[in-house]
């Protein structure tokens, strides 16, 4: 006797496995312009480094006699790969089963997917498409306890305290999906294929009487404007490229630190462009991305959030091949005031590095929080005090630049605990920006002169040279006023300094705001 009829079952299962939903649903998928999950999960990884978990896992049926007749997978699949030699727990709903609506053994895989990873202290990837569950009865009420138990999300909150977390969406995601992609470091969705919905259209016509499309509803256009998402991606390719170059600036956990790479970009590179980048006249707007480019590693720069707080900028790059988390404002969005959106987001960043210890460069071109009506229903206030305070507890090595204004309450912020401040020429530095301060505190001597347009511009003029850079120099208000073109050299001198206070922060840090 031997055990040959079990083990040709356990060959049956593994084959039925690896066809999914089978070739007719296969080919639905694609015609939606759809991979399935092993094709994305394929197209993520390195070529052959996918082990899965649970490929058993499922449902069979057996004829009277107990004999095997056929096996339905889970419809969530995961396992361990490699991302550029290094090793991650990835995992997703198969939308050729049950349009990737949980079968019991489907959930059960998919809540593992946070265990697997804690154990094992691996960045985790989720690729979603499906819901949470059906009117018709899903995986959830099979299992122990209540079917959205808090403890089922204790994991989930674990992962983000302890090691990365990247999901993107690509297809239409709804329910517990939805709730685990936007619970990550780093979400992407794809424009051509993905939407993000609490609920679909059908059940949203239904409850409210609103008669959408899924991309009316959840499309790329809403979710990356509002911050429920990170990044678009054209197409799941794109996609899934940006998963990967998100997990080649993070450790693996917190216990290690960021990766270093090689650089082949000169750390003494001098661009001649940013002696004239910031134009004299001061209300004049300039590309602060442009600055970025000529002081980063060239092509380093991951910009995340873009869409959303669009008058802040943030990213991960490298200098000299160390990893950054790079902070900027954008000046030709609303002046690159902190918005109550632009705020939520600077401060996201900053968590994000602080979790993972990675030092924060801020280029500052501050004004100060936005101001208006609009503003004040927003709390803005609110969300800009948190963001101050947030950085204020940071205790990874903090780098500024004062590339031009850096003002009121809000300048707190780019500053951090203990900071190391450059100051190009042009920065200019207050309580107040002069143009709002010369019109409170001079609004009677204006209003009396005799050609006021002109009274307001020498005001503003003559409390501009205050503000310059140099008296903050000479009293040491800054570290180093300097010639814009050293800025890269410097900041990379500074980064091999703070390199040995790096591994006395690995661990969890307690202070995080998340989720």
């Amino acid at each position: 006797m031997s055990w040959k009829s079990e083990v040709d079952e356990i060959r049956r299962r593994r084959e039925r496995a690896i066809l999914q939903g089978g070739e007719a649903d296969i080919q639905r998928q694609h015609d939606k312009g759809r991979l399935t999950i092993r094709e994305r999960i394929a197209a993520l990884i390195d070529e052959g480094s996918f082990e899965e978990i649970g490929k058993a896992a499922g449902a069979s049926e057996r004829g009277e006699n107990g004999e095997f007749l056929e096996f339905k997978p889970a419809n969530f699949v995961l396992g361990f790969a490699n991302v550029d030699g290094r090793q991650i727990v990835v995992g997703g709903e198969d939308f050729t089963l049950k349009g990737g609506s949980p079968s019991p053994a489907g959930l059960r895989k998919s809540v593992y997917a946070e265990d697997l990873a804690l154990q094992y202290k691996m960045p985790l990837v989720r690729l979603h498409e499906g819901a949470g569950g059906s009117v018709g009865g899903s995986g959830g009420p099979s299992l122990p306890g209540p079917v959205f138990s808090p403890s089922r999300f204790k994991s989930v909150g674990q992962t983000l305290g302890t090691l990365p977390v990247a999901s993107a969406a690509l297809g239409a995601v709804a329910g517990l999906p939805a709730a685990r992609l936007v619970s990550s470091h780093f979400s992407v969705m794809s424009k051509s294929t993905a939407q993000l919905l609490v609920a679909g259209p059908a059940v949203v016509e239904r409850a409210m009487g609103e008669k959408l499309t899924k991309d009316e509803l959840g499309g790329v256009q809403i979710h990356t404007r509002n911050g429920a998402v990170d990044n678009a991606a054209e197409d799941e390719t794109e996609a899934l490229a940006q998963i990967r170059r998100f997990l080649s600036y993070m450790p693996n956990n917190v216990w290690e630190l960021a990766p270093v790479v090689g650089c082949d970009d000169p750390v003494d590179r001098q661009e001649e462009a940013l002696l004239d980048i910031v134009p004299r006249e001061r209300r004049r707007a300039f590309d602060m991305r442009r600055v970025l480019s000529l002081i980063l590693d060239h092509d380093s720069f991951f910009e995340m959030g873009k869409g959303y707080g669009r008058s802040q900028i943030t990213g991960l790059a490298r200098l000299n091949g160390h990893v950054v988390g790079v902070w900027a404002n954008d000046g030709r969005h609303l002046a690159g005031s902190m918005t109550a959106d632009g705020a939520q987001k600077a401060q996201r960043f900053i968590e994000l590095c602080e979790t993972f210890h990675i030092p924060i460069v801020a280029f500052v071109d501050e004004p100060g929080f936005m101001i208006g009506s609009k503003a004040e229903q927003e709390a803005t206030i609110r969300h800009g005090a948190r963001t101050v305070i947030t950085a204020a507890m940071t205790t990874v090595p903090w780098a500024s630049v004062m590339v031009r204004r850096s003002f009121g309450v809000a300048q707190a912020a780019h500053y951090g605990p203990e900071p190391y401040v450059l100051a190009w020429p042009s920065a200019e530095s207050g309580p107040l920006p002069v143009e709002g301060g010369v019109a409170v505190a001079y609004r009677r001597e204006i209003a009396a002169a005799e050609d006021p347009d002109a009274k307001r511009q020498e005001l503003e003029e003559m409390l501009a040279a205050r503000q310059s850079p140099f008296p903050r120099s000479e009293a040491l208000a800054v570290h180093e006023l300097i010639d814009p073109r050293e800025t890269r050299p410097m900041l990379c001198r500074w980064l091999d300094r703070v390199q040995g206070q790096l591994p006395h922060l690995l661990g969890p840090r307690t202070f995080s705001l998340r989720p």
